[in-house]
């Protein structure tokens, strides 16, 4: 998941860098949602491996 986020955030750059802007900001916004979902999934994994 972390490497899709960190695709969509590559996206953006270069769409930004050539300008246009609606793709890279529909990429960043993308990146951004998998990158929280992909810390979300980190944490809950972490909490559960102490657990055991």
């Amino acid at each position: 998941m972390l490497h899709y986020a960190l695709l969509f955030f590559v996206v953006a750059i270069i769409a930004a860098v050539f300008g246009f802007g609606g793709i890279a900001a529909g990429a960043a916004s993308i990146a951004k949602v998998l990158f929280v979902i992909f810390l979300i999934l980190a944490v809950l994994s972490l909490i559960r491996g102490m657990m055991k």
